[in-house]
This record gives structure tokens, C-alpha cells and sequence, in this order.
């Protein structure tokens, strides 16, 4: 379980109503939709649930629904038969069935293709799988969570979601604030975070450094724009640098420096007009804004391509170098992702990133079983 799904903490006003619903729905049945940006915490929510339902001493699985290769898509939710496709040596359970009597989490069930999502309905309304290459169905007992970034009713009129797989999903919904609208958090979100990294690199429980007063208003101040995930990799990098010291403003770079871009034209803009307004520690967009008008009177014959690159790569570098994520982040295609970077050299013509790569889940692959 990663350090985020340990982070349960409620200490915000708007964080303890959603505890509230939280304890209402746990105990239920009910299939539960988890809404909210990427990064706000939606799998301790879900991880929640779980540890107060019924099913809380069986298994709890996370699966990123972003992470499947399509080709394998039935295979890793639903599992296999020996011999159902070129590599299939053994029968293997899916993840379904590796959560028979627990609790199965379906992260970002947004990006699952309609061919899967047929599926998934019929799972949710027989209450059993069928594996790839076999005729016999499979009952299961779980209870189904699913979380998603991205409006599912948007989806659902533009035709990329089933508008009946919506509905059995959304049996309970449950919406995840961002972290900058429950600043009552983030202190104790940060103390979290500083505890599990301290004691990481050999510090002791008496030997945490604390947080001076001035970080604690750089991360108070801060926008959280990658929200519980940025939060956490800014503590993280402080615990590193400040080598056991107490975490001044200075350990904080993720947090107190601003974007940078080759020439820094659009970036020091930025920076200028946050510093000038004010608003931009809790507006973003305003700040946004600010600039762009600081930017239309220079007047420069370049603009458009500056903005897009600035855009294209903080994305990219957001998304840790993955342009799949980045392309999901921004909403357009991977391959209008990658023709941007190649445009502006962050890419080399032939290069890949690691897509391909990532895992289809969380945590251990469902164990393979005997052939029938």
C-alpha cells in the first residue's frame, strides 16, 4: 500500500463532512463512484470505505484502469484459460476474482474503452466473470468502487461512457475536494509525509525535524495544483536536502521556485504577476490571466507557440515524463502530444517513454491458478 493510501486525514471542516459521508456508505452494499482531480486522495477514500465495511479482513485491490494495454484488457480484469492466446501457458485469475470477498477498486474508470465496459456491466449485473477462452462462468463476491478525474456524465452525452454502466456505478457518490479548498489538511498531511520520509532515511520518531513557521506558510500559501501527490513529493524532497535539519522555505523547491522554461519568457511573466496581484497563491487562473495580458503587450509575433510550449511541457514534466498521463491531463490524443514535444525538442525523433510499460495495477499480479 503506498504512503498517499495511509494518509487518512480528516482535520478540514469540508474533509470531516466528507468523512461523514464516508462512515454512511461504508457499511452498505452499495457499488460507489469516487470523483475528484487527480492526486486529491480518491484511493484512501476508497481504502477508507473498505476498512470500514464488513469486508475489511479480506482483500482490498487497486487497479488503474489508465495502466491496461488494450489488447490485455479481459485478460487482467477477467482472467484467462490456458491456451486463449499466443503466451497463455497456465489459466490465471483476474483481478476480479482476486478480490472474491473483499473489495475491488477501479482507479480512473473513466479511461476504460466501451468494449470493457460492456463487459463490466454484465459482471456488476450477474455477479460473475468468464474467463478469456473458457465457457464456464466464475461467481464472485466483491463490492465495486470505482473513482474517476474526468465528468463521467460529459462522457456518458459524448458517447465514450455507457450511460447504463454510469448508473451502476453511481449507486453512491462521493466527492473528493482539491487540496487547496481544505487548507486545514495540509499541515497534517505534510507532518504525515515528513514522519514516513524521516524515519525512511534512519530517523527516529524523536529525531523528525519539524517544520519551521515560515515553510508551514510557504505550504499553506502554495496552490496545490497536483494536490495530496505534490504535496507528499515536496516533503519528500525536503526530508532529502534539509539532511535532518528543521524544513525551511529553502528545502521546499517544488513548492517556493517558480516554473521554468528555456528563454523563461512566459514563466517570469507569470511569476511577476503573481507576486504584482496577490492572487494567484489561491487563483491560479487569475494569475493565468494577469500574465496573458502583460504577455499581449509585448506584442510578440511569437506568442501562440510560446504559451503552447510552456503548456505542453510543464504537463509533460508534471506527468513525470509520461505522455500518456499528459495527454489524459490535457485532454487530447497522445499522438498530438508526442508531435508537440518533437516540435519543441523535448523529444527526439524515434524516442519512447515508458507507456508501455506500466503495470495494469497497484498491487501483485492475481496469482496464476491449475488449468481446468
Amino acid at each position: 500500500m503506498s504512503v498517499r493510501v495511509k494518509a487518512a486525514v480528516f482535520e478540514d471542516s469540508k474533509s470531516h463532512a466528507l468523512l461523514s459521508r464516508i462512515r454512511h456508505v461504508a457499511p452498505s452494499r452499495a457499488t460507489v463512484l469516487i470523483t475528484g482531480e487527480t492526486g486529491t486522495g480518491k484511493e484512501i477514500v476508497a481504502s477508507y470505505i473498505h476498512e470500514l465495511s464488513d469486508r475489511a479482513a479480506r482483500p482490498f485491490v487497486a487497479v488503474n484502469c489508465g495502466a491496461f494495454s488494450e489488447s490485455l484488457i479481459e485478460s487482467d480484469l477477467f482472467g484467462h484459460e490456458k491456451g486463449a492466446f499466443t503466451g497463455a501457458v497456465t489459466g490465471t485469475a483476474g483481478w476480479f476474482e482476486a478480490a472474491d470477498g473483499g473489495t475491488l477498486f477501479l482507479d480512473e474508470i473513466g479511461d476504460l474503452p466501451l468494449s470493457a465496459q460492456v463487459k463490466l456491466l454484465r459482471v456488476l449485473q450477474e455477479r460473475e466473470v468468464v474467463r478469456l477462452g473458457s465457457r464456464n462462468p466464475v461467481p464472485i463476491d466483491i463490492r465495486l468502487i470505482a473513482s474517476t478525474n474526468v465528468q463521467l456524465e460529459e462522457a456518458v452525452a459524448a458517447g465514450q461512457f455507457r450511460e447504463d454502466l454510469f448508473y451502476r456505478l453511481a449507486v453512491a457518490k462521493i466527492a473528493v475536494d482539491p487540496l487547496r479548498d481544505r487548507p486545514g489538511d495540509i499541515l497534517p498531511l505534510a507532518r504525515h509525509f515528513l514522519e514516513v520520509y524521516a524515519a525512511r532515511n534512519g530517523s527516529r520518531l524523536g529525531e523528525i525535524p519539524p517544520i519551521s513557521a515560515a515553510a508551514e506558510q510557504c505550504l499553506l500559501s502554495h496552490p496545490w495544483l497536483g494536490n495530496v501527490r505534490e504535496l507528499e513529493n515536496a516533503i519528500h524532497h525536503a526530508v532529502v536536502v534539509s539532511r535532518g535539519d528543521s524544513i525551511e522555505p529553502e528545502h521546499l523547491p517544488h513548492v517556493t521556485l517558480p516554473l521554468r522554461r528555456p528563454g523563461g519568457t512566459f514563466a517570469s511573466v507569470a511569476t511577476k504577476a503573481t507576486a504584482a496581484t496577490g492572487v494567484g497563491r489561491h487563483d491560479p487562473r487569475a494569475t493565468l490571466r494577469s500574465a496573458l495580458r502583460e504577455l499581449y503587450h509585448e506584442r510578440s509575433s511569437d506568442l501562440w507557440n510560446e504559451i503552447e510550449e510552456t503548456v505542453m511541457v510543464t504537463a509533460y514534466e508534471y506527468s513525470d515524463g509520461n505522455q500518456l498521463r499528459t495527454a489524459r491531463l490535457l485532454g487530447v490524443s497522445r499522438n498530438v502530444v508526442r508531435a508537440r514535444l518533437l516540435r519543441f525538442g523535448v523529444l527526439a525523433s524515434g524516442t519512447r517513454d515508458g507507456d508501455d510499460a506500466e503495470q495494469s495495477g497497484t498491487g501483485q499480479r492475481p496469482p496464476a491458478v491449475s488449468a481446468a
